[in-house]
C-alpha cells in the first residue's frame, strides 16, 4: 500500500472506531476480493475486534482492455472512447469491459445478500469508486456518474431498509488530515 493510503486507512479506521465507541455500532466489515480493501479495513478491524467478510461482488467495474493501469493512459491520451463513456455514463463502451446491466445486476446482489445477513445492523464496507458512485447513483436515482469521484478513504452510508435504498452521506473526508 502507498504510504498515503497507509495514513488514510488508520484515519478512517480510527474515524469508525470512535463511532462504533461511541454508540454508532459496527456489526460487521466487508471488504472486496482485491487486497487494497483488507489493507484499507485493517486497521478498523483491529480496533474493534471484527474479522472483514469478502464480498466478491463489491468489486470494482471491470475494464476490460484498459484494466492494469490502461485506463488512465487512454484517459490522458484523450481518448474518444472516454469521451464517449462520460458521456452515456456507462463504461462498457470500453473494449470488453463489464455490461452495464451485469455491473448493477451484481452489485445489487451484493448489498441484497449483506441487509439480509444484518436486517437492522450497521455495516461497514471496504470498495472502490466506481462501486460506491453506482450504488449511490441506485440509492438516489440520479445520473449514474453523479457521484462518480469520490475521494480516497472517504465515507458515504446508504440505508437499506422498508423504503428501499437511501443516501445520507456521500463522500465525508472530515476524519482525513
Amino acid at each position: 500500500m502507498h504510504p498515503e493510503g497507509i495514513i488514510q486507512a488508520a484515519q478512517v479506521g480510527a474515524h469508525l472506531a470512535t463511532r462504533h465507541a461511541a454508540g454508532d455500532t459496527i456489526d460487521a466489515i466487508y471488504v472486496t476480493s482485491l487486497r487494497r480493501t483488507a489493507e484499507t479495513a485493517a486497521p478498523l478491524a483491529a480496533a474493534i475486534g471484527l474479522e472483514p467478510i469478502v464480498e466478491r461482488d463489491l468489486r470494482e467495474v471491470f475494464l476490460g482492455d484498459w484494466e492494469g493501469g490502461r485506463f488512465r493512459e487512454h484517459v490522458a491520451a484523450g481518448d474518444p472512447i472516454f469521451t464517449r463513456v462520460l458521456t452515456d455514463e456507462r463504461w462498457d463502451h470500453i473494449p470488453n469491459a463489464e455490461p452495464l446491466d451485469e455491473f448493477d445486476a451484481r452489485l445489487g446482489a451484493a448489498i441484497g445478500r449483506i441487509a439480509a445477513a444484518h436486517p437492522d445492523q450497521h455495516v461497514v464496507v471496504f470498495s472502490h469508486g466506481g462501486v460506491i458512485g453506482h450504488l449511490l447513483h441506485r440509492a438516489t436515482s440520479s445520473r449514474r456518474f453523479a457521484f462518480a469521484a469520490v475521494d480516497n478513504a472517504s465515507i458515504s452510508e446508504i440505508a437499506v431498509g422498508v423504503f428501499g435504498w437511501n443516501a445520507r452521506l456521500y463522500n465525508q473526508t472530515s476524519h482525513l488530515r
